[in-house]
């Protein structure tokens, strides 16, 4: 078969990924053998591929391709997720730019616009996955909100409530005034603000005076019910039991005395508003204080802001600085920074509500998941994030799970007539609960269903349950055979948001762990470190490198410099190092391909010696693999491979055993060679799955079954370390006599001879026939003494001579050996004071010291190489 000189990636990666579908080896049905089972992290249904998804794919289709190669039973199960916030948004956004408004539409025509939407747009990320080679269970693909999950999620909520862990009720929440909806706590990013700090004054009620509050939101000051301030405070002690009128409003409220105000904070003094602050929500209710909830729910204010009614939040920050300015209410204004809550799907600041929503009670559900992390059931990889998890868990807060959203899971609380809700499955069920609990006739119709819906991660948490029907199904043959599952791949800005639920609803509804291991991926960073975004500019498209440089190639450029748990400083150098590598391989296979074998031709002892010592090193490589698996160090394994395919398999073992130029390769070695190129393709295969595939096909007649794909992967056996340890040797004395020729232009064509002095009589000759063969040497002598007129360097006990050739400058070289014999001799002394130095030596590990005397011994040897040398040229 004629071999194409480049390797052409798009065309390859296209017909092979057809024949893996064609072949139907994605898909996975349980049987006898050990599953293996990832769960992928649903992307968000409108989304499309960035470079986070790359890397947590890759490493997850690395894992799957493995397994599959080791006889297990691998299903990786695909997926999106409906993605509440940011969908609505980008329906509204649709609808707006068509001159239609949300509020225009019932909730049905809403929703038929949000499928729609869904419809059209969804489902991409997942084809640009298959470009990468993301060999999923595609027969299996789920949707958070599909027939299935959607009936999981619903079946969870009133299960929950039934169990007295859901409950509904009015909190301080965080609200986003873009989305129009509460988020959880922990989707609220806190950011270093530049801002000020306005210092207002309160007239006293009944006296002349002030009381001047320093606060950073003068809006609310319409929300105040008090000031409060430390009965601690010497600073404000003549203000205890007074009344200030609240400016604007001529509202007259309480100071009232709590050790909670900050003395050092500002004045001493605070402005109470329970409506937009937690903290004074909290003094409102302990105090008993009013709530004046002045915010409408865009970030407006409503009528309680007076002359500012139907003003945005942050218009009325700078009209009433001018306004108080005006009044000679403000004293002062100073810049300020402080941390302000973001949205994390919107980025404005987030309001404290006053709301009525959903809760879920989380202590008793965090216990049994804080237990499994801590006691290694679930392993974290890296580990450092045990700790933040434990911390977050132990100090878990009651799950704000509703959303004032359409598109989501619309909450099963339906509201009865005259007061009071019945929560079930079905509108028909909820029926049958509401006849028995009013006293008066209702219908189907008097039921009003909640508006809201539910927190799209409360989808997600029962993902690696959900997939598999088990919460619909709990004892179903899926369930039973891929649960729990073996790994999850994932970033760890949503260990709370995902990681700590997931395993909190396997728990729960399982009882036991959800996923055996969990790999954190870092942050996909330029080569500047700023984390890639639009904004910036500075995020690829993934696509695109996958076109330049081929999939296999973009797959190597994100695993090189991966890290478990590390951010991951992306260069598209690293896709380009990728590309190289799979041209390096073809070229490999193109070379092997177009020896002539001929079976008749003896071994020669150089390829003999060869083959043993690479059949030694494959399997030091692939123990050295293994290990870095088990420990999730991904990126070394695959530095591993790159190694062992292209300094020991290309740059030395193709050069030992290739035959003399119109020469025949013996068929023992060929044969050697093609099985050696076969197990490096297996072992490389996860992580480059299309070279090794064509490749596979390219180097030996297969037939139909006959896929890499489904290959079993090398299993190691004990490497020769002697061999290993010979041929380490053998490559120093190889690279010392290259670097002769180098120092001393002696061109490769011509032949050399090579004096080896072995004072320690300890040399092997073993590898000499490879020694001459890729050193151009017509002669090895064995002496017993140094010769006359040569340029020598030392390996180990061992001292190397080449004859002086004609075109060299003695005087020159005597030069540059002097110089060298000075250098020599300083590194000799100050290692000879480190050894001098008693309490070094009694301190220091006996491998560090061992390691000094070395250098010591070596600087000797070199020393006593160089003089001898010296002389020799001298004479």
């Amino acid at each position: 078969m004629e071999i194409s000189s480049k390797y052409n990636p798009a065309t390859i990666e296209e017909k092979w990924y057809q024949h893996w579908l064609n072949k139907n080896y994605f898909h996975s049905e349980p049987d006898e053998r050990e599953p293996y089972t990832i769960v992928i992290p649903p992307p968000n249904v409108t989304g499309v591929l960035h470079m986070g998804h790359m890397l947590n794919n890759t490493i997850q289709d690395i894992l799957i391709r493995r397994a599959r190669m080791q006889g297990k039973n691998a299903c990786w199960v695909p997926g999106t997720d409906h993605a509440s916030i940011a969908t609505e948004a980008k329906v509204v956004a649709k609808l707006a730019s068509e001159g239609i408004q949300k509020n225009d539409l019932t909730r049905e025509d809403f929703l038929k616009h949000a499928w729609d939407w869904t419809h059209k747009h969804g489902g991409i990320i997942l084809e640009q996955l298959k470009k990468l080679g993301a060999s999923c269970d595609w027969q299996r693909t789920c949707f958070t909100m599909d027939e299935a999950r959607s009936k999981s999620v619903i079946k969870v909520f009133c299960d929950l409530y039934e169990k007295e862990k859901i409950y509904r009720g009015i909190r301080m929440v965080n609200w986003d005034p873009k989305a129009l909806t509460a988020v959880s706590d922990e989707e609220v990013i806190h950011k270093e603000v530049n801002g000020k700090l306005y210092y207002i004054k309160y007239k006293l009620a009944e006296e002349n005076g002030f009381a001047v509050i320093a606060t950073t939101r003068p809006e609310t000051i319409f929300g105040d019910v008090a000031v409060c301030i430390n009965p601690n405070d010497p600073k404000t002690a003549t203000f205890k039991g007074k009344k200030v009128i609240v400016p604007f409003t001529n509202r007259i409220v309480p100071i009232i005395e709590d050790d909670y105000v900050d003395v050092e904070f500002g004045t001493g003094f605070l402005k109470v508003t329970p409506a937009h602050d937690i903290n004074d929500y909290m003094l409102g209710e302990k105090y008993k204080l009013e709530v004046l909830d002045i915010f409408n729910d865009n970030g407006t204010l409503n009528a309680h802001g007076l002359q500012y009614e139907g003003m945005d939040r942050f218009v009325v920050r700078e009209q009433i600085e001018k306004d108080l300015a005006t009044a000679g209410l403000l004293e002062k204004v100073e810049p300020y920074t402080n941390k302000v809550g973001f949205s994390e799907r919107t980025d404005v600041p987030i309001e404290p509500k006053l709301s009525m929503q959903w809760f879920l009670k989380m202590k008793d559900l965090a216990q049994p998941a804080i237990d499994a992390v801590m006691n290694d059931i679930i392993k974290f990889h890296p580990n450092k994030f045990k700790n933040t998890y434990r911390h977050w868990m132990e100090n878990i807060k009651d799950w704000n799970i509703s959303r004032q959203l359409w598109w989501g899971h619309q909450i099963p609380a339906y509201y009865l007539p005259k007061g009071g809700f019945v929560v079930a499955e079905t509108k028909e069920e909820a029926f049958e609960k509401a006849i028995k609990t009013v006293d008066y006739p209702i219908t189907m119709d008097d039921l009003h269903q909640d508006e809201d819906c539910l927190d799209t991660w409360f989808s997600s948490w029962l993902w690696p349950i959900s997939v598999f029907d088990g919460i619909n199904n709990p004892d179903n043959k899926d369930i039973n055979y891929y649960y729990p599952t073996n790994d999850l791949i994932t970033a760890p800005e949503i260990i709370f948001f995902w990681v700590a639920r997931m395993i909190m609803a396997g728990y729960e509804y399982r009882n036991e762990h959800c996923f055996q291991n969990v790999y954190f991926t870092g942050i996909v960073r330029d080569k500047f470190g700023r984390k890639m975004s639009k904004s910036l500019g500075n995020s690829p498209d993934p696509i695109a490198l996958i076109k330049q440089y081929g999939a296999d190639g973009v797959r190597m450029g994100m695993l090189l410099t991966s890290p478990a748990g590390n951010d991951l400083p992306f260069d598209e150098a690293l896709c380009e190092q990728g590309r190289n590598f799979s041209n390096k391989i073809w070229n490999a296979l193109r070379l092997v391909k177009i020896w002539n074998v001929d079976r008749s031709v003896t071994q020669q002892e150089t390829s003999k010696k060869a083959i043993e010592w690479f059949e030694a090193r494959f399997d030091q490589a692939l123990i050295t693999m293994n290990d870095h698996f088990e420990k999730y160090r991904l990126s070394d394994a695959l530095m591993t491979v790159y190694k062992l395919v292209w300094d020991d398999f290309c740059s030395w073992y193709l050069e030992m055993i290739k035959a003399p130029m119109g020469q025949a390769i013996d068929g023992t070695t060929y044969d050697a060679t093609i099985r050696f190129f076969e197990n490096l393709m297996k072992i490389l295969h996860p992580f480059m799955p299309f070279i090794t595939e064509e490749i596979w096909h390219l180097i030996a007649e297969r037939d139909q079954n006959d896929d890499i794909i489904i290959a079993s992967i090398p299993e190691p056996k004990n490497s020769d370390e002697t061999v290993l340890s010979k041929f380490d040797f053998t490559k120093e004395v190889i690279n010392g006599i290259r670097k002769v020729r180098a120092d001393k232009n002696i061109p490769f064509r011509d032949s050399i001879e090579l004096f080896v002095l072995d004072k320690s009589n300890s040399i092997d000759d073993a590898f000499d026939g490879v020694i001459a063969k890729l050193c151009n040497v017509s002669n090895i002598q064995y002496v017993e003494k140094t010769p006359e007129n040569t340029f020598g360097f030392i390996i180990g006990a061992t001292e190397y001579f080449v004859p002086i050739t004609e075109n060299v400058d003695i005087e020159a070289e005597i030069e540059k050996l002097k110089e060298e014999l000075k250098y020599t001799q300083g590194f000799l002394i100050s290692v000879d004071k480190k050894l001098s130095n008693e309490r070094f030596v009694n301190s220091a590990p006996a491998d560090v010291v061992d390691k000094e005397r070395k250098k010591k011994a070596d600087a000797e040897a070199r020393i006593t190489v160089i003089e001898q040398q010296i002389k020799s040229l001298k004479n």
